[in-house]
């Protein structure tokens, strides 16, 4: 049953007709789409409403199926309209041929947060027909300062610093389209962020099924669950170094270039419960117990940035809020294990170091010290060092 209202928004309301009768109607399902359909009793002044309608059908008709790039409205999962833009199309199996549905990107969000959505989702009042993409992106260039245009292109180029100009729009074109949904770790199912250059034969795969211990990958259950029944490896490779209660660490390679930590991740099931600041911290804990500075593998991600950020921002605050007298930069590096330039990269982030005669000084005021603590949020899991059973590399024979 479809409900169709004359003269109505698009949001699905129904809107007064004529001498304040309301023209809402039900179209059974032996009525075609498209056909002259009229409310069953004519006291209704449908003269406006019924050009109205023809009006939005007419546009409908224009503008769909959208071309990729267009631009237009998007409800997401909290309910409102945001703008997206078009970035891939696809028809959907079966009925109504020209029925297809369209991976957007929200331009106010992270590319994580793109995703396939049916013409349902869409404000069709809202779509640009007749913007043109070149056009566009050349008026937006003139508006642009050289500063801006090298922040743009050092955004882009983070973590693909090897490729030429030509190979990253290559990349970047390649990667724009997540190609798998969903995958099924233990008992959880979850929502990937982004692209992952899986072999061909999994390009059909909407869902894929991982073993939480070796993580193995099939593209259905039975599958993992033969595989199951064989693996043998129940916990991560290496040797453990650290239990305190039900969590347990597992000893990371010699790293050459001296980073402390190579890559954090931690599942959505279990983020928010501080076990990437609990992995920070760690990291740091054994850097200490080498005796050297540690730094985390480059380059960070933003979310990555942002974690660091926040660890380093608590530890050298909550020196500087208990030490008296002046302190340097070396003092602090040796006092946390703490490289140098990220202490003083996080202090100038913070406005809180000044340049005088030729040394950095830290201006430590106590109200803005206090700000800033609460701003970067609590830390996550403790470490107990007394629980760290671990040789250093340099030791070991």
């Amino acid at each position: 049953m479809v409900s169709v209202t004359l003269n109505a928004p698009v949001n699905g309301g129904t809107s007064a007709a004529g001498n304040g009768s309301v023209a809402s109607f039900e179209k059974g399902p032996d009525i075609e789409e498209g056909a002259d359909v009229r409310p069953p009793h004519a006291a209704v002044d449908y003269g406006g409403a019924q050009s109205a309608t023809d009006s939005y059908r007419k546009r409908r008709m224009t503008i769909m199926p959208l071309e990729v790039g267009t631009r237009v409205n998007c409800r997401w999962r909290d309910g409102k309209y945001h703008p997206v833009k078009v970035i891939e199309r696809r028809k959907l199996p079966g009925g109504d041929p020209n029925y297809y549905e369209y991976y957007v990107h929200y331009t106010e969000f992270n590319r994580r947060l793109d995703e396939w959505v049916t013409r349902e989702h869409l404000d069709l009042d809202s779509v640009e027909t007749d913007v043109d993409e070149k056009v566009e992106d050349k008026v937006t260039s003139l508006k642009m300062t050289r500063h801006q245009k090298r922040k743009i292109d050092e955004t882009h180029v983070e973590g693909h610093e090897e490729l030429d100009a030509a190979s990253l729009r290559e990349h970047e074109e390649f990667t724009k389209v997540k190609n798998i949904a969903t995958i099924e770790l233990g008992r959880y199912e979850i929502e990937t962020w982004y692209f992952s250059p899986f072999p061909s034969e999994y390009n059909d795969c909407n869902k894929l099924y991982f073993c939480d211990f070796c993580l193995n990958f099939m593209k259905r259950k039975e599958q993992l669950q033969r595989h199951m029944r064989k693996c043998d490896l129940k916990h991560p490779p290496g040797d453990e170094i650290y239990r305190d209660t039900t969590l347990s660490m597992f000893e990371e390679k010699h790293s050459e270039e001296s980073y402390n930590l190579a890559c954090i991740l931690t599942l959505p099931p279990y983020q928010r419960k501080g076990y990437g600041k609990f992995l920070i911290a760690f990291s740091y804990e054994l850097s200490k117990k080498e005796n050297k500075v540690g730094t985390p593998e480059r380059p960070l991600s933003d979310l990555g940035l942002l974690s660091y950020r926040g660890y380093w921002t608590r530890v050298l605050l909550d020196i500087l809020k208990k030490h008296k007298g002046n302190i340097s930069i070396k003092e602090l590096s040796d006092m946390t294990a703490i490289k140098a330039e990220d202490i003083l990269s996080t202090l100038q982030n913070l406005e809180l170091i000044q340049y005088r005669k030729g040394q950095h000084v830290i201006c430590a005021d106590p109200k803005v010290l206090d700000r800033h603590l609460k701003a970067a949020g609590r830390g996550g899991l403790d470490v107990d060092v007394c629980k760290l059973i671990w040789t250093p590399y340099k030791e070991q024979s």
